[in-house]
């Protein structure tokens, strides 16, 4: 699936959390001090919920939760491709070996919610009032954002080149909604530029996890 519509009048308080990287424990502790309320808000990730941090199969087993919604991340595409395609290597090598660690039955519990990512957007369109404001990995690789409009899935999920240009001051507005809100790079600190937002602050380096309270 490629767009995903959500209406945020479903629900109270909307937030957005950075790349998780199996900081499962890390995530718990913040939604505790946001009050996040399970009932009434929703939590949007911006993907890359495994890979290199202490709880990969935590992370996962988000997607059973019906106060949780994300797009696909590059490291959910390197899976999928180790497990479907037999490519192990280049996952291994970027922090999937922990697949290969757990016990057997966790090992089909994970590759059951791996599976599972096949079916998450890349992009998630999430109407607010007034406002609009789309979720994806990397990038959205178009001047110009409308609902369903066919883009390039790899820049999507991979792309880098924007979030370059706007770390040295060049960029441009991308049209067509209020605000973009991207993971992908890890960052010091999240990054803002025009009307784009970078919130993977690399978490699983011991920095902080960033959690955005958008609505």
């Amino acid at each position: 699936m490629l767009y995903q519509y959500l209406n945020g009048d479903n629900w109270r308080h909307i937030y957005l959390v950075g790349d998780l990287h199996g900081c499962r424990a890390l995530l718990d502790r913040q939604l505790l001090a946001a009050r996040f309320d399970t009932q009434q808000d929703l939590l949007i990730s911006v993907g890359d919920l495994i890979d290199r941090g202490p709880d990969s199969l935590g992370c996962l087993r988000l997607l059973d939760e019906p106060w949780f919604r994300s797009v696909r991340g590059n490291h959910e595409e390197m899976a999928l491709a180790a497990l479907c395609e037999g490519e192990e290597l280049l996952w291994k090598m970027n922090g999937g070996d922990w697949f290969w660690q757990l016990t057997a039955q966790q090992r089909a519990e994970a590759q059951d919610y791996l599976q599972h990512c096949q079916e998450l957007p890349l992009i998630i369109h999430l109407a607010q009032d007034e406002r609009l404001t789309v979720i994806a990995h990397a990038d959205y690789p178009a001047s110009r954002y409308a609902f369903e409009q066919p883009v390039d899935e790899y820049q999507v999920v991979w792309g880098r080149d924007r979030i370059h240009r706007l770390q040295y001051g060049r960029g441009e507005t991308i049209s067509g909604a209020d605000a973009f809100y991207f993971g992908h790079t890890p960052l010091d600190q999240p990054l803002s530029g025009w009307n784009q937002h970078y919130i993977d602050t690399g978490a699983v380096f011991g920095n902080r996890l960033t959690l955005v309270k958008i609505q």
